[in-house]
This record gives C-alpha cells, sequence and structure tokens, in this order.
C-alpha cells in the first residue's frame, strides 16, 4: 500500500505543470482582424479571456449580439469570453470561447505554438470550425492593459 502515498505528489506535480502552463499563455493577446485585445489568466487549474480592448469606442460598446436579450447591455471591455481546461503540453480544450459580434458560444481549443503564437480553433459542430491565429499585445507586454470591471458571461 506504499504507492497511495505517492498520489498527492503526483497530483502537485501535475497541477504546478498545468500551472505553469497557464503561465506561459498568461498575459495580453492581438486577435487576428480587427486587432481586438484578449488578456488570457489563469483561473483555477483552467484559462480564462477577458476582452481588454478592440477599438477606442470599445468602452461604450455593449454586448448586442447576445442571444439573452437580459445580457445585452451589459459592457464589452472586461467580458468573459473564454475558458478552457488544461489537455495537454501547452494546449487547452474542453472548453468554450463566445463570440460578442454575433452573440454566439463555440466550443474552444488553443495550442501556443513553438513561434509564441496561439493557435484558438472554434466549432459550431463537427467540422464546422474557424482557427485563428493570435500574436502577444506588443504594448502590454510584461504589464497588464487598463483595469476594466470584470462582467460575467
Amino acid at each position: 500500500m506504499r504507492w497511495r502515498t505517492h498520489g498527492p505528489v503526483i497530483a502537485l506535480t501535475v497541477a504546478a505543470a498545468f500551472g505553469a502552463q497557464a503561465a506561459d499563455v498568461a498575459g495580453v493577446w492581438k486577435t487576428a482582424g480587427d486587432g481586438g485585445l484578449i488578456r488570457i489568466e489563469a483561473c483555477g487549474e483552467a484559462i480564462c479571456g477577458r476582452i481588454a480592448a478592440s477599438s477606442p469606442e470599445d468602452a461604450a460598446q455593449r454586448d448586442i449580439h447576445n442571444r439573452n436579450p437580459a445580457l445585452r447591455t451589459r459592457p464589452i471591455v472586461g467580458l468573459l469570453i473564454m475558458k478552457l481546461s488544461p489537455i495537454g503540453p501547452q494546449r487547452w480544450g474542453n472548453g468554450w470561447i463566445y463570440n460578442p459580434d454575433d452573440g454566439h458560444s463555440y466550443r474552444a481549443s488553443v495550442a501556443l505554438g513553438g513561434d509564441g503564437r496561439l493557435r484558438l480553433k472554434g466549432c459550431l459542430v463537427g467540422p464546422l470550425c474557424r482557427t485563428q491565429t493570435w500574436i502577444r499585445a506588443g504594448g502590454f507586454a510584461g504589464r497588464e492593459p487598463p483595469a476594466t470591471a470584470p462582467s460575467s458571461n
């Protein structure tokens, strides 16, 4: 029965490894297309992403496309748009990403490439997927964007 004493040690080692991975992906990322900014940080064992900014008028933008009419007045900046669990080295999945442009949530996964780029895949169902590549936001490297009040999703 000696092997049972190693269980907590193994669990702590695995948790520490996933915590280190979250630190690798933590920071502000520039999205494809409009170049919006998403702040990714650890949230428990998972990673979460919130909109930091996407344009100068973001402070006034609301979640107008949300499928739930009661949520259409919440601000875009600070909005929780992503939550993913670790699924392997430098990979997260088994979660979701919310797109405020269309008000839908998608199954999602991300992988941090050796080139330092974040590859995000969002799927409606099966093969109906879209992939984007995000890069670190140079202006926010090593520091947080301006603080905003977090919104719930």
